[in-house]
């Protein structure tokens, strides 16, 4: 059987190509290289030009292979971005995925895998969010992913052969140990990732938005998952799934929460770097401080982090910068 990952051109759904792959899967990936670059597909898996939001093209997929598990990655994922353009979320996150959901039920997927994310609970407050907290999303964004986990909920209600997983991150961060896959689309707006830049020259230095929050120091709290342990997690759910599985969502984090300004620091102190650090206000749709309870994850799917260390997210996230950088330079004499 085969297993189709949506923006498996992109951040996160290349990695999981790579994890897929590793463990002797076949792969097909639909990206529509809006913000995925085609070079960021690995070797193996079977790449079509797409989008989701096509039936044509997602039946010409399903015609084509055997696929028994669909991995949804594909979307919009900027907070600040959908307070501005909520339209355009809601089409490109809710409306896509009711296509893809429908083509895939209709060409027989038992498992459905979905990259939902913790800002389902919009700002739950101090405490470690567990999955039965409130929803309540500060954002667009946060609401089309719920919008989305609403439709599967009720699309494997009435069709028992469909069974999912909504796997809720918190914040994404790092590369492949083996430097195979990072983040490289455009424009950056996570933290680690900007900082990364900052500390190979790539900006001339980073702003903090709002120290007046609610928290320790003022700045907001996150809780950082290296992108290598969300792909085996991402596994774990597949498996749990195939092996009969009920339907779930579990949150996908480490537990444990870092300010702002505690990032920064570890990416200066990991660097060696002293990058320029402004202050500026608040962001729409941030929430002071959310961290996971990650207990389900582990519990029922049997997750067990290995990269669970920020000064590791953030080193592996540093050599991918340079690498990038690398790349660049050998496109431009290439020119």
């Amino acid at each position: 059987m085969t297993v189709l990952v949506t923006g498996g051109a992109g951040y996160i759904g290349s990695h999981m190509v790579l994890a897929l792959l590793e463990r002797d899967e076949d792969v097909v990936v639909v990206d529509n290289l809006v913000t995925g670059h085609e070079w960021a597909v690995p070797a193996g898996a079977t790449f079509y030009k797409a989008d989701i939001a096509d039936p044509a093209a997602l039946d010409r997929v399903f015609a084509s292979h055997r696929i028994d598990a669909v991995m949804h990655f594909a979307g919009l994922i900027i907070v600040p971005e959908s307070v501005r353009l909520p339209l355009d979320y809601y089409r490109e996150n809710t409306c896509a995925s009711g296509v893809l959901i429908q083509r895939a039920l209709e060409a027989g997927v038992e498992s459905f895998i979905f990259s939902s994310s913790a800002a389902v609970y919009g700002a739950p407050g101090l405490e470690p969010v567990k999955e039965t907290a409130p929803f309540a999303p500060t954002s667009p964004y946060g609401t089309s992913k719920l919008m989305t986990e609403w439709m599967l909920r009720d699309v494997a209600a009435v069709n028992p052969g469909f069974r999912y997983a909504a796997l809720r991150y918190f914040n994404v961060a790092g590369a492949d140990p083996e430097m195979r896959a990072g983040q490289s689309s455009g424009p950056s707006t996570h933290l680690i990732k900007i900082a990364a830049e900052a500390a190979t020259g790539k900006r001339d230095g980073i702003a903090i938005y709002g120290d007046d929050f609610d928290t320790p120091d003022g700045t907001c709290v996150r809780d950082y998952i290296h992108v290598t342990d969300l792909a085996d997690a991402h596994y774990a759910a597949l498996s749990y799934l195939r092996a009969g599985g009920a339907s779930m969502a579990a949150n996908c984090g480490y537990g444990v929460g870092y300010s702002v300004r505690q990032v920064v620091d570890a990416v200066k102190a990991v660097s060696g770097v002293d990058f320029r650090v402004t202050q500026a206000p608040r962001r729409a749709g941030d929430p002071a401080m959310i961290v996971a309870a990650p207990g389900f994850a582990r519990e029922v799917l049997g997750w067990t982090p290995r990269l669970d260390d920020l000064p590791t997210i953030i080193r592996h996230a540093l050599q991918w910068e340079s690498l990038l950088s690398d790349r660049k330079a050998r496109e431009q004499d290439a020119r």
